[in-house]
């Protein structure tokens, strides 16, 4: 299937044309028709299916028709967009530049973090879609910047993640603001009931597409773990560093303090690596994003605020430095490469900490990741499993659903050229 059978306006199609897109990835073949009928949809697709643009598209066609002004002589608010972060916020913008750039459409973003002086200024010329984080768009509301009473279409995207990040009960006041009548499009990675029950409250007899689980990897994704000693890492990965073959290389540590010692010990190494978390300024999240995409810097480190809506061009290297505690992040975090039928390269770490995590991994994606043993610092398994962490017994380490521990990753690859987290969830709002 091409673009051009989607029934889409021609000036959509020469945007797609100039981005170089001809044919819609399953999620957006799946969707765009029933949004341009206008129904309410239910969308579960992972990071990297090309989600944004599913939805993005066709609300830009259903938009293309003028709209007369607003009652105080704007242009109304006719699409709300609301998203968890900042980064992903940004990002959907961006696509709607993209694939409306022969339109008369106006679209901004807003999200906290940064003045909102600027995104007011914006707002009070009018535009016709809103890119939003929640917190900032119910500020703005209350202010009286923002009026929702008009709204045509709205978005929630990444549903599961703003229930991770404590957001529902602000997503439920943004609700409230909005006009009876409308279309909604409800996407999420994964639909836990909590994700269920709030898409039934807000979606009316929805039509359903479902791509991809999040339990599944991309099998243009090439997965190697690593088994060392936690001491042995920061050595590890500057070993595999060295393979010039790596150009850029996305890392991922559980926390923040973390991601900051990983780029410090890089640049002692000589690499080139900034770090993108949560307690970075939005000016030096963006500046340390642009460099990334520029390649002005080889490394990216980041918390798992980057394992959703952060999309790097031509990014074949993806480094679990330290495993994520919830398996489903694992799929987001490598899901960063291999994306649009690319082929990728994940790295994994793996300690004595961390085995019970890779097995959660492992059961989730319905596989043993290869074990790559070919570097001075392999360990076996049961080596990592008989040493104690300081102050730990590890025999005494409580086991997972009541089940033991089996050895992972024990196919064994012939030797290969080198080539290559997020904090804990939180509870109240809190924007990253």
């Amino acid at each position: 299937m091409l673009f051009t059978d989607l029934q889409l306006i021609q000036p959509i199609l020469d945007a797609l044309k100039e981005e170089g897109y001809s044919s819609p990835t399953p999620i957006q073949q799946g969707a765009i028709p029933h949004i341009l009928a206008q129904r309410d949809l239910l969308g579960c697709a992972q990071t990297g299916t090309g989600k944004t643009a599913a939805f993005a598209i066709p609300m830009l066609q259903l938009l293309a028709k003028p709209k007369s002004m607003a009652s105080n002589g704007q242009r109304p608010i006719r699409a709300l967009i609301l998203t968890p972060t900042r980064e992903l916020a940004i990002q959907i913008q961006e696509s709607f530049d993209a694939y409306g750039r022969h339109l008369r459409l106006k679209n901004t973003v807003i999200f906290g973090g940064v003045n909102q002086h600027a995104q007011v200024e914006t707002l009070k010329r009018g535009v016709d879609v809103l890119v939003a984080t929640p917190g900032r768009l119910l500020d703005l509301c209350n202010q009286g910047y923002v009026r929702l009473n008009e709204i045509e279409i709205f978005v929630l995207d990444e549903a599961d993640r703003m229930l991770d990040m404590g957001f529902v009960h602000d997503v439920k006041r943004v609700l409230t603001k909005l006009p009876a009548k409308r279309q909604t499009l409800f996407f999420s990675a994964t639909m836990p009931p909590e994700i269920q029950s709030l898409a039934n409250s807000i979606l009316n007899n929805p039509e359903k597409v479902s791509v991809t689980p999040v339990s599944s990897t991309a099998e243009t994704i090439t997965q190697w773990l690593y088994f060392v000693e936690k001491q042995n890492k920061r050595s590890l990965l500057e070993h595999i560093l060295k393979d010039n073959d790596i150009e850029t290389a996305l890392v991922f540590t559980r926390t923040k303090h973390g991601a900051d010692k990983v780029v410090k010990e890089l640049h002692r190494a000589g690499v080139s690596a900034e770090a993108i978390h949560g307690n970075k300024s939005q000016n030096a999240r963006q500046r340390a994003l642009s460099n990334f995409k520029s390649r002005a810097t080889r490394i990216l480190v980041a918390t798992d605020i980057a394992a959703r809506g952060i999309d790097v061009d031509d990014l074949t290297h993806v480094i679990n430095y330290e495993l994520p505690e919830v398996a489903e992040t694992y799929v987001h975090r490598i899901g960063r490469t291999g994306r649009a039928g690319a082929n990728g390269i994940s790295f994994s770490f793996c300690e004595a900490e961390e085995t019970s995590d890779l097995r959660d991994i492992q059961k989730l994606i319905g596989k043993n990741i290869p074990v790559q043993d070919q570097h001075p610092w392999h360990t076996t398994f049961t080596q990592i499993m008989s040493r104690p962490a300081p102050g730990q017994n590890r025999q005494q380490r409580p086991q997972r659903n009541g089940q033991q521990h089996s050895q992972p990753g024990n196919r064994r690859p012939q030797p290969v050229k080198h080539a290559g987290g997020g904090d804990k969830k939180r509870t109240g709002r809190r924007e990253f």
